[in-house]
């Protein structure tokens, strides 16, 4: 059996600072909804990467437990520091929190981490690794009974494990949705699949990437199993050693829809007062959504817009006024 790998990215620029809402946090309208989703908090999302640098300034608050289940440090479970990058700059973009004004905001800067480190600082992993990586994240529970409410994978590989499949399925049966890249094979035509697991299995949210004119990446896999798209390309985020980077890649795509499944939650469940399935948030998500134009293989239900139900009350409301109910 192959190794299970990052999905691949390229680094475009490392910054020593950085002090901004970054583009794609405020394109796919999360500040808009922070007040009402009380910006993720009490939510988990489980990272499953390759760890995330513990002491980042922006980061560190945030993080609640974790564990490595790779041979790094010597297989110390307790260790799982990014000795790569990837993962912490995925982190970032789901929960980074300004401190003082100084570094940048994720989508749910008040959202907890769960740290799963089940790939190298060379960016690979058994496929049990991921496995046991999955399972701990469905398990696991917090000092004050938190459990994990999203899983965000940017990893994949060409075979379909049965293993593997069980325990994203597992995940989907506890009630955790569960958000992967979907790859970056592609030729840049919708008419022909790429296919990367775990990202093309049907109970998974797999993410393509667009850029920030609103269209899809070359890179972006396109197949029929992709739900939606982000933006992925110059994503600026944290990065190790306490710096700031932007990447792109459908890796930096799936962490935007997993800080917003913590956002759409708090927002969702407040009004059910109730604990939501994982089929209901995936509703409430696909609710958020705007197509672009780009056939269902390339963009799925389209980019998430979290704010354009509250954006389409507001215009109801105006006109209600004006001209009375319809």
């Amino acid at each position: 059996m192959s190794k299970i790998h990052l999905i691949p990215h390229k680094v475009d620029k490392v910054f020593e600072t950085a002090e901004d809402i970054p583009e794609g946090v405020k394109m796919i309208q999360a500040p808009d909804i922070w007040k009402e989703a009380d910006k993720g908090k009490g939510n988990v999302v489980a990272v499953i990467d390759t760890g995330c640098q513990m002491d980042h300034p922006n980061l560190k608050k945030r993080i609640i437990d974790g564990k490595n289940f790779t041979s790094d440090y010597g297989g110390d479970a307790k260790k799982y520091d990014d000795n790569n990058g990837h993962g912490t700059h995925v982190s970032g973009t789901i929960a980074a929190y300004s401190q003082s004004d100084k570094g940048i905001a994720g989508v749910a800067p008040e959202a907890n981490l769960l740290v799963v480190k089940v790939l190298t600082g060379k960016g690979s992993g058994e496929y049990q690794w991921i496995i046991d990586g999955i399972n701990y994240a469905v398990n696991w529970e917090g000092p004050n009974g938190e459990k994990t409410r999203a899983i965000s994978m940017s990893l994949g590989g060409p075979e379909d494990v049965p293993e593997l499949y069980k325990a994203v399925k597992k995940a989907i049966d506890a009630g955790i949705p569960v958000v992967c890249a979907a790859g970056n094979s592609g030729d840049g035509r919708a008419k022909t699949d790429e296919y990367a697991y775990p990202g093309s299995y049907n109970e998974v949210i797999q993410v393509g990437a667009i850029n920030y004119d609103r269209k899809i990446a070359p890179f972006s896999n396109t197949n029929d199993e992709i739900d939606l798209v982000a933006p992925g390309v110059n994503i600026l985020s944290t990065y190790k050693d306490g710096k700031f980077a932007k990447l792109s890649g459908t890796s930096m795509a799936t962490p935007h829809i997993s800080g917003s499944l913590a956002l759409i939650t708090n927002i969702a469940e407040k009004q059910f007062d109730r604990r939501l399935t994982e089929a209901e948030l995936y509703a409430q998500l696909v609710r958020r959504t705007i197509p672009l134009g780009y056939p269902k293989s390339a963009e799925g239900n389209g980019l998430v817009a979290l704010a354009v139900l509250e954006k389409f009350e507001q215009l109801l409301n105006v006109y209600t006024k004006s001209y009375g109910s319809m």
